[in-house]
């Protein structure tokens, strides 16, 4: 094989592995980021549920208040019954009495359901700010674990792309600027093998001559209908 055919197959093989790095590295972060979001859910929602408690604290209060002006209502109405001149009037106050209780049972009732959600939502909260307690732990060792892993993937960095810059050197430049003008817009398939006579970059059939040519490898031979640099596996031709 064409020794600057060679190295464009290694150069793409490394540009690949160049463009892996991203996503790996976006892998690694990503156990990290699903615990952090979780944990800040779990924050936003114990916010909601301490504004809700808020809110439920002022309506209790209100009851309360109310409930408070009833009981002196009531005391009210028993130092009326004491003056009481005529059925009417007593009729009146029994009415008034009447009212005033059913408006304390309510409130009463009232002040007992916004106790139970109170108590359902701070429930809800020390679940919540439990749970992130334990996702604090895992955060932590997920931390540990991908500052490792990225160092790893750091070092596979570093080494690629010395191998890389190795290669640039040896390639002639103007073999270079050609890979990377069709690198430009093919990216990773700049350098594609061909299978069954066909260029797996465009999946397109390429002619006998120009199939001959790749099998040859004597010269860097690219697609008629797409432009990618074509090249022939290890024993393909054989097997076709």
């Amino acid at each position: 094989m064409n020794k600057q055919l060679e190295q464009l197959i290694d150069l793409a093989k490394i540009d690949s592995d160049i463009d892996s790095f991203g996503p790996k590295e976006k892998a690694i972060n990503e156990s990290l980021n699903r615990i952090l979001e979780q944990a800040d859910k779990n924050n936003e929602t114990v916010a909601r549920l301490e504004e809700e408690i808020a809110d439920n604290k002022m309506k209790k209060s209100k009851s309360e208040a109310h409930l408070a002006e009833l009981s002196d209502k009531l005391g009210e109405i028993e130092t009326k019954s004491a003056s009481i001149k005529n059925e009417k009037e007593m009729k009146s106050l029994q009415l008034e009495e009447e009212i005033a209780k059913e408006q304390i049972t309510y409130a009463n009732e009232e002040i007992e359901r916004l106790d139970r959600i109170e108590k359902a939502k701070e429930s809800e909260i020390s679940e919540l700010k439990e749970a992130n307690n334990a996702l604090t732990a895992k955060a932590e060792e997920a931390k540990e674990s991908s500052k490792k892993e990225i160092e790893t993937l750091d070092s596979e960095k570093k080494a690629t792309y010395e191998k890389k810059q190795q290669l640039i050197n040896e390639v002639p430049q103007k073999i270079l600027s050609f890979y990377q003008k069709i690198r430009r817009w093919a990216g990773n398939s700049t350098v594609v093998p061909v299978k069954k006579q066909a260029c797996q970059g465009c999946y397109m059939k390429i002619n006998d001559r120009v199939y001959a040519e790749v099998i040859r490898a004597e010269e860097i031979t690219t697609c008629p209908s797409c432009g990618r640099i074509l090249y022939m596996p290890a024993g393909q031709a054989e097997a076709e």
